[in-house]
Parts: C-alpha cells; structure tokens; sequence
C-alpha cells in the first residue's frame, strides 16, 4: 500500500529516536533493542514528530538538501519501510 502525502508518520508507543553519540549516529530504541540508522533514515526520521504530514516532511527535506534533488520516492519508500517495520504508524 502506497503512502499519501497526506498521512502523519508517527512514531509507534515504545519507540524512542535519538542522537547516540557513542555509535555518532541517530538510533531508534526500543524494549528488544536498538537500531542504528544511515545518514539518510536520520535525516528522515529526524522530521517525524507526529504533527507534519509526508508531503511536509518531504519539502523540508528537499529544502535541507536541493542537491538531491526530488526526494518524494525515496522518502515515500523509507516511510513504507518503517512502517512494515512496525517503527511507525501513519493516519
């Protein structure tokens, strides 16, 4: 199923993104664990706080980075991703 520029990522209860200086990269933690994320998951989930929808995620983050380019599958993609994950939830 295909995520909508409309939908608010949000993330899932028990779910805790932060900066982790000892790994010197964003981390989501959770009761069974952590995962350490690339420099792009960062920089995407670093603009999930539950209030902006997809389409307002990604125009922030084509305006952080104008080098990349259109960022609307990537992100999109990612999002998807996360949510099969069960790191997110979207409404």
């Amino acid at each position: 199923m295909e995520i909508a520029m409309h939908q608010v990522p949000r993330f899932r209860r028990g779910f805790r993104f932060q900066w982790e200086p000892a790994q010197e990269s964003y981390v989501l933690l959770y009761p069974e664990g952590m995962v350490k994320l690339n420099g792009s998951a960062g920089a995407i989930l670093n603009e999930v706080d539950g209030q902006r929808s997809v389409g307002d995620i990604i125009a922030s983050l084509e305006q952080q980075f104008p080098e990349a380019g259109s960022l609307g599958k990537d992100v999109g993609d990612f999002l998807q991703d996360a949510q099969h994950h069960h790191w997110i939830e979207l409404s």
